[in-house]
């Protein structure tokens, strides 16, 4: 016997739902002959007698009714293949739910998310990002209510997919007037004779200041607390304090401001791209993860690359 056509199953089924000849070929631009013939075609490869006439119109008998469920679940099964099929050629489709820390939000994370997305073939995938400090994100991955994370590699992320995203430097930002303005450089227990202007308590970069001063049997005296870079840098010109802050939130940043690179070693920081292991995420998730670590091997190959330029002039 030759393989079911799937045209002549679709016809079939067309005729039962519609109890007539003539109706299902209109839906399916087929004159009534055309059709009664397929149906006879059909009838003659099973060897069994599909449908019958009565007042009511055409019924299926009862090897009919069996032939219309195997019908459209087979119908069902070529669809589904079909779209599933047509969702590969145009593109993975998904949505992607990302924490980061604050500095990363503030950072290259959005420039990096917007050239993922102009990618056309991630056209139909969506990205979220949600502002979180280093524990809630962990937290979260390890629940499985976030994809990926961004965070500081001092947090705990055993058992958990783990690649380089970017460094930086904290540096203290002071006022040209300030009485360390003439230095090139100042250890972060330097500053805590000085008034800051810091971020607010929930976020990473707070926290980690305030620890460190507590190892140090200090307390840091805020003036002000912001939300923003831009907040934290006029309360710094206006004269008003000091501010620690990440060094790559001031790249592009030119406004008089003296920056003094902390010496202390906790000062240089590696944020890192986390997620759960790579076969538990979707495929939207694989290649958002798989984007943000080819940005991190460049930014690690460039920060090298300056590390020797700088090794060879001294």
């Amino acid at each position: 016997m030759r393989d079911l056509d799937l045209s002549n199953l679709r016809l079939f089924v067309t005729v039962c739902a519609t109890r007539s000849l003539a109706q299902a070929g209109a839906q399916h631009h087929l004159v009534g002959s055309a059709v009664s013939k397929r149906m006879q075609q059909l009838e003659a490869q099973l060897g069994s007698v599909l449908l019958a006439r009565h007042r009511r119109g055409v019924l299926p008998t009862a090897a009919g009714e069996v032939l219309l469920g195997h019908a459209k679940a087979i119908l069902e099964r070529a669809d589904s293949a079909v779209q599933e099929l047509s969702g590969l050629s145009s593109g993975i489709k998904g949505e992607v739910r990302i924490m980061a820390t604050l500095s990363a939000i503030l950072g290259q994370l959005p420039d990096d998310i917007a050239d993922f997305l102009a990618d056309p073939t991630h056209r139909q995938i969506d990205v979220s990002v949600t502002e979180c400090n280093g524990r809630e994100i962990v937290r979260s991955l390890r629940s499985g209510q976030t994809a990926v994370g961004l965070c500081w590699d001092r947090e705990a992320l055993d058992g958990l997919h783990v690649r380089p995203y970017m460094q930086d430097r904290l540096v203290a930002v002071v006022a040209p007037h300030s009485v360390l303005a003439h230095r090139s450089q100042c250890s972060f227990e330097d500053t805590l004779d000085f008034d800051h202007i810091g971020m607010p308590a929930s976020t990473a970069l707070r926290q980690s200041l305030d620890q460190a001063a507590v190892h140090l049997g200090r307390v840091i005296r805020y003036r002000m607390n912001v939300t923003t870079i831009d907040s934290v840098l006029r309360g710094v010109r206006a004269g008003l304090g000091l501010a620690v802050v990440p060094d790559s939130l001031l790249r592009n940043v030119s406004d008089g401001l003296r920056y003094l690179p902390l010496i202390d070693s906790w000062a240089r920081r590696q944020l890192v791209v986390c997620s759960r292991p790579p076969q538990e995420l979707s495929p939207a998730s694989q290649l958002l993860v798989q984007h943000l670590e080819a940005v991190g091997l460049r930014d690690l190959a460039a920060t090298t690359s300056k590390s020797s330029v700088g090794l060879q002039q001294s």
